[in-house]
């Protein structure tokens, strides 16, 4: 098999002919790998990374995953985006104009040279602060122009391409709808808005849905195999299982089947706390639940996830990235990655990764070794 049909495969819900092996690679890895880059590019570089280091390749682009409307000017949604270098921090300052309301955001990032745009931002002051904002922001908010829809899917086209049977193209949406909605308002506030406001929390996330379900297809038209959705915000050591039955899933469920209907499958990233969400996730029914992440990190294993979801959705994982793989010697990383792999290739829907995107400082031959390993060991 190429490595683009044992992935396809495995999505499918089939049989390959040995585990995928697919780990996560952003910038921050690519630049300790290549040093002195004024750029990283998580489709070039990831494969020209899978040549030197044979794994099968699932592009994780990150470029779309700021929405157009946080961008560019709309008809009655003006945007100034002002950024600046201080104290070592890039500082961004996003200002929406409507008719009704001066929306601002202000994010931040550490300055990590060319790895910076690979870096998760953290929000400084949210998008809103007060209902009138959300009444503003649901009433203004732009659809997605042709233009912009456009050069999503010929931008994608071109990754599907360069990507060919060497592995599949699954860039990141602009998060998952809960996510979302925390980066905008504040993650105290989301949470206790259903209990304060509940129009008003379920009038701004039926509107991020819809946004989000217009959004990614595109990205299916120009060729996405998948698309990344993030889920760990709202996880099981943030939330109940009722509180996420109730006021998360319903959306969440809403733009995975989308996404299905479109013909693309879902990879939902979860790295951390799960273990009471097993079957809340099979119930999503998302394509690939990512990073079955175990303690410190999360709460999950793989063993009980495995015989919790029983195939119906496959898993992604769940070497540690963190402590394990930067600290072992490679014998270690070996006999860690032949243990996981035993239990996670039984009965397939199951693809080898660590439990997050490979850090800077990773010893290369821990990360042959992981490789290899998973690649030689994963043979049904």
């Amino acid at each position: 098999m190429t490595s683009r049909e044992r992935i396809i495969t495995v999505l499918a819900g089939g049989m390959p002919d040995r585990v995928p092996v697919v780990p996560f690679i952003q910038e921050e890895f690519l630049a300790w790998y290549y040093p002195g880059r004024e750029s990283y590019d998580r489709v070039d570089d990831v494969l020209a990374l899978a040549d030197e280091l044979p794994f099968d390749v699932m592009c994780r682009h990150n470029r779309f995953m700021t929405p157009h409307f946080m961008l560019h000017d709309h008809e009655n949604w003006q945007v100034k985006r002002e950024k600046r270098l201080e104290s070592e921090m890039w500082n961004t300052r996003i200002e929406i104009a409507t008719p009704d309301r001066l929306l601002c955001q202000e994010i931040a990032v550490p300055d990590a040279g060319a790895a910076t745009s690979g870096l998760m931002p953290t929000t400084r002051k949210h998008l809103f602060e007060e209902d009138a904002d959300i009444e503003a922001f649901i009433k203004w908010l732009p659809e997605l122009t042709s233009e912009d829809a456009q050069v999503i899917r010929t931008v994608n086209r071109d990754w599907r391409d360069k990507t060919g049977d060497r592995g599949v193209s699954a860039p990141w949406g602009w998060a998952g709808v809960f996510n979302y909605a925390a980066e905008l308002w504040g993650i105290e506030n989301l949470m206790m808005a259903p209990f304060i406001n509940e129009s008003l929390y379920t009038a701004l996330m039926t509107k991020l849905t819809d946004a989000m379900i217009d959004y990614n297809r595109p990205l299916i038209e120009g060729g996405a195999d998948a698309i990344g959705l993030q889920g760990h915000i709202a996880n099981s050591g943030s939330v109940s299982v009722d509180y996420f039955m109730r006021h998360v899933f319903p959306y969440e469920k809403r733009l995975i089947d989308s996404m299905h209907a479109a013909d693309a499958y879902t990879v939902y990233h979860n790295c951390g706390y799960a273990k009471t969400f097993y079957e809340i996730y099979c119930d999503l029914g998302m394509t690939v639940w990512e990073t079955v992440s175990e303690p410190p990190q999360g709460d999950n294993s793989l063993t009980e996830a495995k015989k919790a979801t029983k195939g119906r959705i496959c898993l992604l994982g769940n070497l540690d990235q963190i402590r394990f793989l930067k600290s072992a010697v490679p014998e270690e990383v070996e006999a860690r990655t032949r243990e996981i792999i035993n239990i996670g290739k039984p009965g397939g829907h199951y693809l080898f990764s660590a439990s997050d995107f490979l850090e800077k400082g990773t010893p290369i031959a821990n990360v042959k070794a992981m490789l290899d390993t998973a690649a030689d060991q994963g043979a049904y």
